[in-house]
């Protein structure tokens, strides 16, 4: 009953969130800054409660301490990551600015951005990866998830079968091994947000199909769809899915280090476990 219950709850949080900070977003910037914000700081409390309740045990992938700085750490990482492919597109001329574009449209970005990085994060890393590594291991989960969180953005407006497989790559791997290196979602929530807000609200591209509002700058992006993403945006471009994954790669190396990553359990385990998780 415990996945039933996370499920519901996340899913819950999420659509509420999601719609309310979606709409505000077409109403006022301010409102979509009061509406996101709110979202991203109501959802945790609430993953974390359910995940006391259901499992009896800290929900320690949430907890307050450090949660400052791994947020900062994800959030910087994801903004350098936007700014180097930017600069890739902009060296080629694939991207120009024509100068300012809508400081309100970045402020009701800002809190889009977060409602989405946190209940994302809490879907796919918190409850999905989480339930299936301890029935799979890490290999099998960091797959599944990042499969699944590419199929996701074909709901989107501009969505593209490429764009989809290069999230599930660059965005799926490299957030799902954000979660593995540090086995918190404060950075993975960071990154996350950093990327998609630098990405839509500061640089003023698509954002995974969306169509995304303009941001800060009055910038274009132009060229062919493998390089600059095309409808898609700069997530469907292959210097994304470069710089994604050589991220993944750096955090499964730290995950190593750490001993971070666990293997596929045995069928005896496996069923020790599913008759423990009946019994709660």
């Amino acid at each position: 009953m415990r996945v039933v219950w996370q499920l519901v709850a996340v899913v819950a949080v999420s659509a509420i969130g999601g719609r309310s900070a979606t709409a505000a977003l077409d109403r006022d910037p301010w409102l979509a800054l009061a509406v996101g914000v709110l979202t991203a700081v109501v959802a945790v409390p609430v993953y974390g409660w359910v995940v006391r309740r259901t499992e009896h045990r800290p929900s320690t992938e949430v907890a307050r301490q450090g949660a400052g700085a791994a947020l900062v750490r994800g959030t910087v990482i994801g903004v350098v990551l936007c700014g180097a492919v930017i600069a890739n597109l902009a060296f080629l001329g694939y991207y120009t600015v024509d100068g300012l574009g809508s400081p309100s449209g970045a402020v009701g970005l800002f809190g889009f951005m977060a409602a989405a990085a946190v209940t994302e994060e809490l879907l796919y890393r918190g409850f999905l990866f989480r339930i299936i590594e301890e029935r799979t291991g890490t290999w099998i989960a960091l797959t599944l998830t990042g499969v699944l969180f590419g199929l996701a953005h074909l709901l989107n407006p501009h969505a593209s079968l490429v764009g989809a497989i290069a999230i599930a790559i660059e965005a799926g791997g490299m957030l799902g091994a954000a979660y593995i290196a540090t086995r918190n979602l404060w950075v993975p929530i960071g990154l996350h947000f950093g990327w998609n807000f630098a990405l839509g609200g500061i640089f003023s591209t698509e954002v995974s199909g969306n169509d995304t509002q303009q941001g800060l700058l009055d910038a274009a992006t132009s060229g062919p769809a493998l390089i600059s993403g095309g409808d898609f945006g700069p997530e469907g471009s292959l210097y994304t899915v470069v710089f994604g994954v050589l991220t993944t790669i750096v955090f499964l190396w730290l995950a190593h280090r750490r001993g971070h990553l666990k293997p596929r359990r045995r069928r005896t385990e496996r069923a020790g476990a599913t008759t423990a998780t009946l019994a709660r």
